[in-house]
């Protein structure tokens, strides 16, 4: 058995299935989670148990969630031993790649700027207010936090990795009711044909996927009729039909498939059910949006890329170019 209670943490997300008539799901998760955390557990969860626990607890937490850094304080100033133990437990759940964090003083500088990737995509979605949203490859749920911030009645992201999960609890400890959760799955591991979201945003995943045209179907299960996709991904310049596979790593990430040029993911949109297909934003990766920080020492951006041309990555391709595009469901 691990050291980590995830009934009691899901239990409020339970309960929420259950009124959204998704009982058969909830009890999928359960099944799911079980063996995920006491039928094989991850040897790190107790080290990661234990530095979460070291995280003091504390009264009355006001969180602030549409600032550029997910935010905790209370009214007081913490004691030494707070913020010495406070410290001490954020830095046993390193490396934090996507954020800023803020809590109560502690500024935790993650390796991305993951606020620029909202205020690029904040813009351009429909009102969250009162919708129910789902987050693809979520992370630490950084992003989870400012659509619960921008209004949405509950967010539940999804990403397999289980660090993320713990750098996730660290705020969500110190928020219980607030109604964000984040499962340690995977797209695949959710019900076909869900149909439970008003929006789903999948950001930076698509070209992690063997076959894109799944994963966007995938995507359109998880929609109620008429609701929003949100995707963001990796794209090359050319016309419809251009798409690069490289022919090993990317960026020195090994699990890149396919990069599309935006008119072929507008093809891919629309052969998949889409409508109302457009492309919102095209951004470059600079190395001030992806870096190495105190927070995680290892390689990023600038040692990907070509040194000689930064335009390119280390492998000779054009370097990352991010898309974001907002299609529909048909009502």
């Amino acid at each position: 058995m691990s050291y980590f209670n995830w009934q009691t943490c899901y239990d409020d997300l339970f309960k929420h299935l259950d009124q959204q008539n998704h009982g058969a799901w909830a009890t999928q998760i359960r099944q799911q989670l079980t063996q995920r955390f006491d039928e094989t557990p991850h040897g790190d969860v107790p080290r990661w148990q234990s530095a979460l626990n070291l995280l003091p607890p504390l009264p009355n937490v006001q969180p602030r969630l549409d600032a550029p850094a997910v935010t905790l304080r209370i009214g007081q100033t913490l004691t030494r031993e707070q913020s010495a133990d406070l410290e001490t437990g954020l830095r046993g759940l390193m490396p934090w790649r996507k954020g800023p964090f803020d809590f109560f003083g502690t500024a935790i500088d993650t390796e991305w700027r993951s606020d620029w990737k909202w205020n690029r995509v904040a813009p351009f979605l429909a009102d969250l207010h009162g919708r129910q949203v789902l987050d693809v490859g979520c992370g630490s749920g950084y992003h989870c936090w400012r659509m619960r911030g921008a209004g949405a009645a509950r967010v539940i992201g999804i990403d397999p990795g289980l660090l993320f999960l713990f750098q996730f609890l660290a705020v969500k400890n110190y928020l219980s009711d607030v109604p964000v959760d984040l499962l340690p799955l995977r797209i695949e591991d959710l019900p076909p044909k869900l149909q439970a979201f008003d929006t789903t945003f999948s950001m930076g995943v698509l070209y992690h996927r063997r076959s894109p045209l799944d994963h966007l179907l995938e995507l359109k299960g998880t929609l109620r009729n008429g609701g929003e996709l949100v995707l963001e991904t990796l794209v090359i310049e050319g016309p419809e039909g251009a798409s690069m596979m490289p022919e090993d790593r990317y960026g020195q990430m090994r699990n890149v498939w396919f990069l599309p040029s935006c008119a072929t993911l507008l093809r891919w949109l629309d052969r998949c059910g889409f409508v109302n297909a457009r492309v919102v934003d095209v951004t470059a990766t600079s190395t001030e949006e992806q870096r190495s920080t105190d927070w995680m020492r290892f390689n990023s951006l600038q040692d990907f890329l070509d040194p000689d041309d930064p335009s390119r990555t280390i492998e000779g391709y054009p370097g990352p170019l991010r898309a974001t595009l907002i299609a529909n469901k048909p009502n």
